[in-house]
């Protein structure tokens, strides 16, 4: 097909437009004329989607000092979902309904996923409108698709009595103990060496974590999360048969280094997969073709079970938040209040003796 080309001069430049017919490219551009008279004109030409995020975030993200968890995010987002679906398409060219669709795609997520993704797209577009790369900006009424609430949760009993009895033979199970036993969060025991394990005090010294995304050891994100834990009986005497040298890592990998968030995550897999079929998977040819272990029960949960532990215990709050390393005694709360069915039924229990379980005590009558 043979394309119409209109062209027109304004303040001694030249503009031009095409289009299937000379409607289509009078209009095209008219809309070139009215923004260069608004002093709107783009410059964006032919740069593409790709080009543009690689230079948006060498000189608008990588400058503010961006740490490598939060560069690592932005490269997730792009690399993933917005790179396939219009990275090679001209900057200019990119309309709304591409970038909702974009969004659309990822219905069900997390909400963080989600809401992170639309971040991305939302910035590096406004940046390219404000560098008047285009003419609009096709992402500022992006809508979010219907997501899904993630929460952490603490584990059931009958996950506690599981995770004990499979904790016992696999490779694992001192550090899935430490987890549940601690509360430490999993970049924690990542950086933990024998000598934050103070025996003659009886206490866990931590004072560094893995820094998510990069694999490096670094203080906490805040002071808070600088804390001694005092070792649970059912934990010191494992941790003194593991004892190594003073400055190696508490918990290693397969080959025998410190453990990266991707070794990690497949220890847990690994355990999970054991647990599933100690809780009763089906299995043919030693591959689960009916799961019955909880999706969303991930090493958090074992954190999350710590300090809901002790809740039930007694444990005043102050005292939990700093145990947890909680920089804001809010977020202990939301754990210490929330309802599960353990605490109904000693709810129950306090008020009429029963311990929850009989219908009711005639003395209350």
């Amino acid at each position: 097909m043979d394309y119409i080309r209109k062209t027109a001069r304004y303040n001694g430049k030249k503009y031009e437009a095409t289009g299937k017919t000379e409607f289509e490219a009078l209009q095209k551009l008219a809309d070139k004329l009215a923004a260069a008279k608004r002093g709107e004109e783009t410059v964006g030409g032919s740069m593409t989607v790709n080009a543009w995020y690689k230079q948006w975030l060498e000189l608008y993200k990588e400058p503010k000092g961006l740490t490598a968890k939060s560069l690592k995010m932005y490269d997730e987002k792009y690399d993933n979902y917005i790179k396939p679906a219009i990275g090679h398409l001209k900057l200019k060219d990119v309309k709304d309904v591409h970038l909702q669709r974009i969004l659309n795609g990822q219905a069900g997520r997390s909400a963080s996923h989600v809401k992170k993704l639309r971040m991305v797209l939302q910035e590096m577009f406004r940046r390219a409108r404000q560098s008047r790369l285009i003419p609009y900006d096709p992402a500022e009424l992006l809508e979010l698709p219907t997501y899904h609430e993630g929460k952490r949760r603490s584990i059931t009993e009958e996950e506690r009595k599981a995770i004990l009895a499979v904790a016992e033979h696999h490779r694992a199970g001192l550090w899935v103990l430490t987890l549940l036993y601690t509360g430490m969060r999993p970049g924690e025991t990542a950086a933990l060496t024998w000598s934050d394990v103070d025996f003659e005090r009886n206490e866990i010294h931590v004072h560094t974590a893995r820094e998510s995304g990069a694999n490096s050891i670094k203080a906490p994100k805040t002071e808070a999360g600088i804390r001694d834990i005092p070792i649970h009986a059912a934990l010191f005497p494992l941790l003194q048969a593991a004892q190594q040298k003073p400055f190696s890592p508490v918990f290693l990998n397969e080959a025998g280094n410190r453990h990266t968030e991707k070794t990690m995550r497949r220890l847990w897999l690994n355990f999970k997969r054991e647990l599933d079929i100690y809780m009763g998977a089906k299995v043919k040819r030693n591959q689960i073709i009916e799961s019955v272990v909880a999706t969303d029960l991930t090493p958090y949960c074992l954190r999350h079970t710590f300090c809901t532990d002790l809740q039930r215990a007694g444990v005043p709050i102050n005292v939990a938040k700093e145990l947890m390393g909680h920089s804001d005694i809010q977020t202990t709360a939301n754990i210490y209040t929330h309802k599960d069915g353990y605490t109904m039924h000693q709810g129950i229990a306090l008020l009429d003796g029963s311990g929850g379980k009989s219908g009711g005590n005639s003395k209350l009558a």
